[in-house]
């Protein structure tokens, strides 16, 4: 199966990989982000180098010593190893690792720190104790975000001995089409809207099929691969955190203000929904957006459902439950999906793409000067009296430049463009460029203060 993406988290694995000093690496992020095949595929690649591969179970610590000694067996082409706890297996490693290059890659290290009493301080003092005379990389994995993270903590015993975090996010717009190279850039865009960048999805999209029969088949119809891919996570994940689903029911439909989704989730205090948000904002399944020109302003923050497949789910599968149960999955993607699928939902996630095209662009030098922030900016417009905001702004040296997305059928034409920029300069917010993404092309020159950027462009 070829390996796509990841090539800065390749380059830092490698170079780990091939160092001859003892070093620890962190890995964490959510469920199916492909931390696992980032990990086997660096120890692949890693020529020459002996490679031991542990996944932890959910059972007894003494279940998770026996199966982590067969591994070490095989790993050594050795009979049978048996090690009285898991100390002593992990010890026997470190002391082979004083005499050649060893990778020690322990994944779905939470489950083991359950059911071993002080299993950070057994790493810390072999760590410790071997410093200086081991060649060992160790690799400590896991999807639960809240416990990695914790282990950077000042106050664990592991604080200052890791070499390398990799907090392993989705893939972004560009890498995930790499899993569908041979579609038309607007389907491109409506994949990457409902699955996002996650590489398990991805790799389950079905090539000879269109957008529509992927998500029927993939999502809605029933026994559908990822028909319980979101229940079954949020389950694992924020089993107690209540309101959970409320809050994404609310998220999903568009209400990004707090006061919107205290409104819409029917939540019964702001305390609670302040916890929940919270909480899953460590989670990295929702995130917070400051606009950028007022980012101390709570009442102008809102919040958005980081995973696509997860806003497909709640806007389309979880809201009309009873209607899916009762209805050919084709008739129910006619009736309920497929328009506001179309113009509200994809339209959406386009604005999220054009940013990471701006941060992709900005981040190879290829924008002058480049941008320090990029985000929302929040206005007040006097002719009107209202107040709102705009989706992709950027801040440089030189002041705001402001930029819109359009995923419509028809090109952008000239006076499209003039209009947008009235009604920004209405605004009183001051630009030094104008910037316009159009699905279907223009009708219309750049100038000086105006970039037009195609749809095809964003993925050369």
């Amino acid at each position: 199966m070829e390996f796509i993406g990841r090539t800065r988290e390749q380059a830092k694995l490698r170079e780990q990989f091939s160092s001859p000093i003892q070093n620890a690496t962190l890995i964490y992020g959510r469920r199916r982000v492909g931390k696992s095949e980032l990990i086997l595929h660096a120890m692949r690649q890693a020529v020459g180098t002996r490679t031991i591969y542990y996944e932890c179970r959910q059972t007894t610590a003494e279940s998770n010593v026996g199966s982590l000694s067969e591994v070490i067996g095989n790993a050594f082409d050795m009979p049978p190893l048996a090690f009285a706890n898991i100390e002593a297996a992990l010890r026997f490693v470190f002391e082979r690792a004083t005499g050649e290059k060893i990778v020690l890659a322990i994944d779905e290290y939470p489950y083991l720190r359950n059911v071993v009493k002080g299993m950070d301080s057994v790493l810390q003092v072999l760590l410790d104790e071997y410093r200086d005379r081991s060649q060992l990389s160790l690799v400590l994995c896991g999807s639960y975000v809240e416990v990695m993270k914790s282990l950077l903590e000042q106050d664990n015993p592991l604080y200052g001995r890791i070499d390398l975090k990799i907090n392993l996010q989705p893939m972004d717009y560009l890498e995930s089409s790499q899993f569908y190279p041979e579609r038309p850039c607007a389907d491109k865009v409506r994949l990457y809207s409902a699955f996002g960048g996650i590489p398990y999805y991805n790799r389950l999209i079905e090539r000879g099929r269109s957008v529509r029969e992927n998500l029927i088949n993939l999502v809605l119809q029933p026994d559908a691969r990822l028909e319980d891919e979101i229940p079954a996570y949020l389950l694992s994940e924020v089993s107690k955190i209540g309101n959970a689903h409320e809050v994404f029911l609310a998220l999903a439909d568009g209400h990004a203000r707090y006061r919107d989704i205290l409104s819409q989730s029917h939540i019964s205090s702001g305390a609670t929904l302040v916890n929940v948000l919270n909480k899953l904002i460590e989670m990295q399944l929702v995130e917070r957006r400051a606009p950028i020109n007022d980012p101390t302003n709570k009442k102008r923050t809102s919040y958005v459902i980081c995973d696509g497949l997860t806003r497909f789910y709640y806007r389309y599968v979880f809201r009309y439950l009873s209607q899916r149960s009762v209805l050919d999955p084709e008739v129910f993607f006619d009736r309920y999906v497929d328009d506001d699928f179309e113009h509200q939902f994809v339209p959406h996630a386009f604005e999220e793409v054009c940013r990471q095209y701006l941060v992709r662009k900005n981040r190879a030098g290829n924008i002058e000067p480049p941008f320090d922030l990029i985000g929302t900016y929040s206005y007040d417009d006097p002719a009107t009296r209202t107040n709102g905001e705009f989706d992709v702004v950027t801040r440089d040296p030189m002041g705001y430049a402001f930029y819109e997305a359009k995923f419509r059928s028809g090109p952008v034409t000239q006076r499209m463009i003039e209009e947008e920029i009235e009604q920004v300069q209405r605004t009183g917010l001051v630009c030094h460029r104008y910037g316009f993404f159009s699905r279907s092309g223009f009708e219309a020159v750049d100038d000086e203060r105006t970039v037009l950027i195609r749809l095809e462009k964003m993925y050369e």
